[in-house]
């Protein structure tokens, strides 16, 4: 069985072509990242008109790349949410309506549920349960992972998202965009220990994120800076920056492990390609004795994929789209 998924929530335009249940037979991800660069940040209106422009090419890329035809594939998939709406549109009406045409089942797929499946994606995928961290520019939530269609949310932020906040602070020390890798360069060349950041544990044993106090911090820490007429310390901060917001998502991750008894933790979403992220984890892992389970980097970020393995496995629960089904701009999940 032959999986076409489309994945267009946010400024990735990405299809891919996968044989069912996991077999990766091309995953193509068209980037948006000149066009709003000039912006610092998404402008979702103008993320909408890019995916018009590249959802059938990237459809075709991904075909010939699979080396197979749209007659060839048996179901289509599709984000339905959540995301931006504009951008979800998009690929969701373009699904919808390649599934009429061909005349073969359409999918509708949760972008969250496609994160805490990706680490399946892998050469050495985790046993169910597991304890999931999706940690991205819209997300950073903590999931009990039963199996393939069963989730349970542990946490979420109850502000901005640890992704967002890398990127807002990019923007203030103009570091360009993408943000996260920026903050994430510099920080390589600082000193984590310079300033102490606050780090927002909120209640005990709370396994909720907040990081709209940290991200106040670094503007207050930059404006005394300016005001004292010297140079901001770039590296320091974005060492010391990142340090705070690596630690709470590790011990909390670790945390709730402990709590639903897992031995496994799996780490999904954009910032999952953080380096920092990935090595404390893995440390406190080891030193846990939990089996850590981190997608290929192609994996984390927004990519079709992670739809198809997400879709195939709601296909078999018959869950499929009617004409009228529409996308959402938030997951029932959260």
């Amino acid at each position: 069985m032959l999986i076409l998924a489309i994945e267009s929530s946010c400024d990735d335009t990405a299809a891919a072509v996968v044989a069912a249940p996991d077999q990766v037979l091309s995953n193509i991800i068209s980037s948006q990242f000149d066009v709003h660069a000039p912006y610092g940040g998404i402008v979702p209106e103008l993320a909408s008109r890019a995916h018009i422009e590249a959802v059938w090419p990237v459809v075709v890329q991904a075909l010939a790349e699979a080396g197979v035809s749209l007659d060839d594939i048996d179901i289509v998939a599709a984000t339905q949410g959540p995301g931006l709406v504009g951008s979800l549109l998009v690929g969701f009406t373009f699904a919808k309506s390649l599934a009429l045409v061909k005349k073969i089942p359409c999918v509708g797929v949760d972008h969250m549920a496609g994160h805490l499946l990706s680490a399946l994606l892998g050469k050495n995928p985790p046993a169910f349960p597991y304890t999931a961290l999706v940690v991205s520019g819209g997300n950073t939530s903590l999931f009990a992972v039963k199996d393939y269609t069963d989730f349970t949310l542990m946490g979420r932020t109850r502000d901005d998202a640890a992704g967002e906040a890398f990127d807002k602070i990019a923007k203030l020390l103009a570091l360009g965009y993408p943000g996260g890798p920026a903050v994430s360069r510099a920080a390589q060349k600082g000193n984590p220990d310079a300033i102490r950041f606050p780090r927002a544990w909120l209640d005990k044993d709370s396994l909720d994120f907040s990081f709209s106090g940290l991200k106040t911090s670094v503007v207050n820490t930059v404006h005394r800076y300016h005001q004292k007429n010297v140079p901001v310390p770039i590296e320091d901060i974005c060492a010391s920056f990142e340090k705070a917001i690596v630690e709470v998502l590790v011990e909390k991750t670790l945390l709730a492990a402990r709590k639903n008894k897992h031995g496994t933790i799996c780490l999904g979403g954009g910032v999952a390609c953080n380096k920092s992220l990935r090595k404390q984890l893995a440390q406190r892992c080891a030193e846990n004795k939990l089996q850590l389970h981190v997608p290929e980097p192609v994996f984390c970020t927004d990519n079709a994929a992670m739809v198809a393995l997400a879709g195939y496995h709601r296909f078999r629960e018959g869950h499929v789209l009617g004409p009228d089904d529409d996308a959402y701009s938030r997951s029932p999940l959260n």
